[in-house]
């Protein structure tokens, strides 16, 4: 047996039970994984490839699917006829899973250390003086700054992309034999992900370990993969070395991949276009407070002294590393939470109004959350979501007239909207976010704040979302200020460019210009991680 595989599925299938009826979810999957190398498994939303991860490690429900047919060889034991103790032992320690989504994963009433702390007591790790120092080093290695000083926070007090990184330290907490990351990078920024990957390569070649990675980031598994494994619809089409298949794709699906990237430049704005939202110099700090009295010692300058304009038809892209204050300056300039400095909308000042008078003006200003999953009620349907805001700001409107609008808003987005009347949970990852967009453009906003829109979409549906964007952008003359890590993507819809760094502008001005020639070390650097073309390879910024 020692010449075995670490891993060898072969004819996987999963059955759903949908209205009493089977749906083939998995069709006859078989591949093979050995020690230290990395299968990536790519392919759109919905097309099977975290379900075969979740059945490896046997979290498919009853309830949500039939038992796997198949087989499942790790270690040369079958996993599928495993009994439920041999698999809490496994899971884990041998192998263990990151999902896609870490706010869903993270426990939200308890601390970063207690959670990475459970793992480790679970397998094996008992005095708490040795799991503290272990959790503060797990920390450090996945990049959390200052890792002793974050062992008391929630995951609400993290950005996205640091409660990936927390997520990745549980898995890699016991040294696993074998890592399953389904779209593990996806809510992180370029450099952070480059040095995600790096890590995650460096512990690989130290420990031996095989990687199971599933994305839609074809860049990522350039980067990272050995062999890929084409999946559309359930099966496997393409199968084979990575060089292979970037060079000679073989079937039409893979061909179509490759090809699927977010293409052409933003339409230019007129300059003397109305200015739809401006903020001058704002400033959000948050108090640190300490001592018996908790007595205010210090601040955490989230954005600090930062302008903006967005005019009519204008998308004002704004990166930067997680952390650096992207989302929270969006979130004050559409008065979700207090600032200070001068806010606009339409000429007038709106950063003193309260609750009461903002409310006329949500219809206008709206935001698309980073995380789907997490901003969608699981107790409504997507028809109750999407109409949600229009029962609040037009009340008048009739039920068949609010089904109407909604069937728009879900065509609109690319989804069939005889779906509407069914539950987040029964989307994939991609799904979701349309059904995200679609709820802010069915108020007909004026300014929308975008925030990370694309990050869970495969790259077709990128491609998709962007024109979508454009579309509507120039049929409503809409402003958008855009938070993005995909360099991609920006470059694609931003006409400006606010690039940022501890709450404070580095680099501002005409997104062509900046691409093409950016002035500051860490834009380049951001750049840099985003247009490489492979691990060890040159980089390309311009088109």
């Amino acid at each position: 047996m020692s010449d075995a595989p670490l891993l060898a599925v072969h004819d996987l299938s999963i059955d759903f039970q949908q209205g009493g009826k089977k749906a083939r979810a998995v069709k006859n999957v078989s591949f093979t994984l050995e020690r230290g190398r990395t299968l990536a498994l790519v392919g759109e939303s919905g097309s099977g490839k975290s379900v075969t991860a979740l059945s490896i490690t046997r979290l498919l429900t009853a309830t949500s699917a039939t038992f796997p047919t198949g087989r499942i060889m790790f270690k040369g034991a079958d996993l599928l006829r495993a009994n439920d103790e041999a698999m809490r032992k496994v899971r884990g320690s041998e192998i263990t899973m990151v999902f896609q989504e870490p706010m869903t994963s993270l426990n939200p009433v308890h601390t970063i250390e207690k959670q990475i702390a459970e793992i480790l007591e679970l397998h094996g790790m008992r005095g708490a003086d040795q799991r503290r120092p272990r959790v503060v080093e797990l920390l450090a290695e996945v990049g959390i700054p200052d890792p002793s000083t974050r062992l008391g926070a929630y995951p609400h007090q993290l950005s996205g992309g640091q409660r990936q990184r927390v997520m990745i330290a549980m898995a890699l907490a016991n040294r696993p034999d074998l890592f399953i990351a389904d779209e593990p990078t996806t809510a992180l920024d370029v450099t952070v992900q480059a040095q995600i990957l790096k890590l995650l390569k460096e512990l690989q070649t130290k420990l031996g370990m095989a990687m199971l990675f599933i994305t839609h980031d074809l860049g990522i598994v350039r980067k990272i993969a050995d062999d890929v494994c084409v999946m559309q619809r359930g099966e496997i089409v393409e199968a084979g070395p990575r060089a292979e298949i970037f060079a000679n794709p073989r079937h039409p699906y893979t061909r179509a991949l490759l090809a699927a990237e977010p293409k052409g430049d933003p339409a230019p704005v007129d300059p003397s276009a109305r200015a739809v939202v401006a903020g001058d110099n704002i400033r959000v700090w948050f108090p640190i407070k300490r001592g018996f009295l908790r007595r205010t010692v210090a601040h955490v300058k989230a954005v600090d002294d930062v302008s903006i304009v967005v005019r009519e038809g204008q998308t004002v892209g704004v990166v930067g590393e997680s952390g650096s204050g992207k989302t929270t300056l969006g979130l004050a300039l559409l008065r979700l939470i207090r600032s200070d400095g001068p806010i606009a909308y339409l000429g007038k000042r709106i950063d003193g109004l309260d609750f009461k008078g903002m409310r006329p003006l949500r219809r206008d200003l709206q935001i698309v959350f980073q995380d789907p999953f997490g901003s969608l009620s699981p107790r409504m349907s997507v028809a109750e979501i999407v109409e949600e805001g229009l029962l609040v700001q037009n009340r008048g409107l009739s039920w068949e007239e609010r089904r109407a609008i909604v069937a728009r808003a879900l065509a609109d987005t690319g989804l069939d909207p005889a779906a509407m009347d069914r539950y987040p949970h029964e989307f994939s990852g991609g799904q979701r976010q349309r059904i995200a967009i679609a709820r802010a453009m069915a108020l007909e906003p004026k300014f929308v704040v975008l925030d990370e829109p694309t990050s869970a979409l495969d790259m077709s549906v990128q491609a998709q979302i962007v024109d979508l964007l454009r579309d509507l952008q120039k049929r409503r003359n809409l402003a958008y200020m855009f938070i993005s890590h995909d360099l991609k993507v920006v470059r694609a819809l931003a006409t400006d460019l606010i690039v940022m760094r501890h709450g404070k502008v580095v680099e501002s001005g005409p997104a062509a210009r900046i691409f093409a020639a950016p002035e500051s070390d860490y834009t380049r650097t951001l750049f840099a991680a985003a247009f490489s073309i492979d691990a060890n390879g040159p980089a390309a910024v311009g088109h």
